[in-house]
């Protein structure tokens, strides 16, 4: 709520007065008055060329003229700033605030509402839409427009997904994918308890506690027998773990990873080639037979391509005549002489 400005400007001998104070006998005039204006510490004060208080603050022979027309003050109403004193209108026009709604200066007879450095009227502080007073009511601001809290929830609050009425300002909500709740209508579709802040599945717009979709909905990996929550592979149309889909072998994961399989393990390449892959009879390394790999048979022998040369000249036999001599190949050239 906004605070207010300008309380107890009132006149001397008032009700509101409670600041007015007397000289001289009881039922005197009042010689010299003020009141404390809180924010800009501005005295309301009444000057009477009487002399009946006991002690005057102003002799008659004095002058007591506003600080900026050089008015004479005496017998009138005046504002003191910073100990210097100005008549009303002076005042107004030099120091007043102006009204946002009416564009009028805020009078020293008036209450003067300040939200964020931004001045009212009382009677102009009101709703941008209904027009109803926001006078010590709570109110919200929106493109510097003032609301109050029931037009501002019909405006720009959320609707809740579950009961779709409007989440207020400052009630606690939920938000997921672009969607609201009361942090009351946030539930499991199965068990109905509020999942809070809790980890939740979505399934076909309806929102499961973990058990609950373990139980309803999870499928169960072919390896452990445990629900698979989130993420998760298909392998021969059987569900995995991640973390279960591993080499039989050196029990590495493979998802993300290129293997193969034997008699339906699955086997990283490197443990399938170093378990089950024909060795090149030129270098002894396994021959994979994967990613295009080009291999040359032979007698119940294997070569890679770049590994079947002359055994003499080094020169590449692929595609060429060549003769053997017990274990090593030759080009027609380097074994004429055999």
């Amino acid at each position: 709520a906004p605070r207010r400005e300008g309380e107890g400007l009132s006149h001397p001998g008032s009700e509101e007065g409670a600041e007015s104070r007397y000289h001289g006998e009881r039922g005197a005039e009042p010689c010299a008055e003020k009141w404390l204006r809180t924010e800009s510490s501005w005295r309301l004060g009444w000057h009477f060329d009487f002399g009946v208080a006991e002690k005057p603050r102003v002799k008659m022979t004095e002058r007591f003229d506003c600080h900026h027309c050089n008015e004479s003050l005496f017998g009138k109403k005046y504002i003191l700033r910073e100990d210097n004193p100005y008549c009303v209108a002076c005042f107004e026009t030099q120091y007043a605030n102006t009204c946002e709604e009416c564009g009028k200066p805020i009078g020293c007879d008036c209450k003067d509402l300040s939200y964020k450095d931004r001045h009212w009227h009382e009677a102009c502080f009101h709703c941008s839409q209904c027009r109803s007073s926001l006078v010590d009511k709570p109110f919200a601001a929106k493109e510097d427009q003032l609301l109050c809290t029931d037009c501002y929830s019909n405006e720009y609050s959320s609707k809740c997904q579950e009961c779709k009425k409007t989440i207020m300002p400052g009630t606690r909500k939920m938000e997921y994918k672009g969607n609201s709740w009361h942090e009351t209508c946030f539930i499991c579709h199965r068990c109905q308890q509020p999942i809070g802040t809790k980890s939740f599945i979505p399934k076909d717009n309806q929102n499961f506690c973990v058990p609950c979709y373990e139980k309803q909905h999870a499928m169960q990996c072919v390896q452990c027998k445990k629900p698979i929550t989130t993420g998760g592979v298909t392998y021969r149309e059987q569900p995995w773990h991640k973390e279960c889909f591993v080499c039989t072998a050196c029990r590495k994961q493979l998802c993300g990873q290129r293997f193969t399989a034997r008699d339906e393990f699955a086997y990283c390449l490197n443990c399938f080639c170093d378990l089950y892959a024909k060795k090149c009879a030129g270098c002894t390394n396994p021959i994979s037979g994967l990613g295009g790999t080009k291999y040359i048979s032979f007698e119940e022998r294997q070569w890679h391509n770049d590994c079947f040369n002359c055994k003499k000249c080094s020169l590449s036999l692929v595609g060429r005549g060549f003769l053997t001599e017990r274990d090593d190949i030759l080009c027609p050239d380097c074994g004429k002489d055999i």
